[in-house]
């Protein structure tokens, strides 16, 4: 009786350290919500395929109601790999200390915002002054804070030289407002105009882009700074491994909006965490 026992007391203690190594085996990856969720899980399910084949493990996509919430789910442990705005690792970065950028596009490198309006007569900024005007998510690096930098620098402060600022909360509902007529000018990252133009969900005879911000690193994928090194090494290699010349590759990179991935680092996003400070975002 006692032989058995032990043997049950055993056969319990596998079942729960398979269960525990098979949830460990289990890479929880999140991006932030800077477009419709539908979008983020469409663009995100070639590329979970891909990385569950070069790592060997199971890859699920971890939907988040705000940029916040990707901050802090990273800082406790609950998400192991996502998709950052320049901002937002920033933010994460400062929270846990040791959070790693792995990788970004090519783009990423030099990144800016396109300022939008379906007014002909909107020819600069100048143009909007006492109007309407709308930003993406108010954590939002390129829909937010750098094309808020920039004019600050030109000696616009928004909330004194529009007539109403408004936060549509993703790239593609502002250009959906302005489209509409519910403001009058409006920013967003350049990736996403691009690729709402080329999949024709922009009307541009109506809309147009009438300035660009000067360029900025924005992008990357980024890992908690408790993940196993060689699981994030895995990871990196994984992303750099993606080429444009094999066919699977080139789906998989173009619903990421990239050319190629390549390295990243902490320093390069100096220039945003000066901007935030400036802006007074940071503490």
């Amino acid at each position: 009786m006692f032989k058995r026992s032990l043997a049950l007391v055993a056969g319990i203690a596998l079942s729960v350290s398979a269960v525990v190594s098979q949830a460990a085996e289990v890479l929880k990856v999140s991006a932030i919500p800077d477009e419709a969720p539908t979008e983020l899980l469409r663009k995100f399910k070639p590329l979970g395929a891909y990385l569950e084949q070069q790592l060997g493990m199971k890859v699920e996509f971890v939907p988040v109601a705000d940029y916040a919430a990707v901050v802090e789910s990273l800082a406790a442990d609950r998400l192991d790999m996502a998709w950052l705005g320049g901002f937002t690792f920033v933010q994460t970065r400062l929270k846990t200390g040791n959070a790693i950028p792995l990788v970004q596009r090519e783009q990423d490198e030099k990144f800016t915002s396109k300022f939008i309006s379906a007014d002909p007569a909107v020819k600069s900024l100048q143009d909007l002054k006492g109007k309407t005007f709308a930003f993406g998510s108010v954590s939002s690096t390129s829909g937010s804070l750098m094309p808020r930098y920039f004019m600050q620098k030109d000696g616009i402060v928004p909330e004194q030289f529009f007539s109403r600022v408004a936060y549509s909360g993703a790239h593609d509902a502002t250009v959906a407002w302005v489209q509409a007529g519910k403001v009058d000018g409006g920013v967003l990252n350049a990736s996403v105009w691009q690729k709402l133009v080329d999949a024709g969900k922009v009307d541009t005879s109506k809309v147009k882009v009438f300035a660009t911000t000067p360029t900025y690193y924005d992008y990357n994928w980024t890992v908690r700074g408790t993940l196993d090194p060689a699981l994030a090494e895995k990871i990196k290699l994984a992303f750099l491994a993606l080429d444009p010349a094999n066919p699977e590759h080139k789906a998989i990179l173009d619903l990421q909006a990239a050319s190629r991935f390549i390295p990243t680092k902490p320093e390069n996003y100096q220039g945003i965490e000066e901007a935030a400070r400036s802006a007074g975002l940071l503490k």
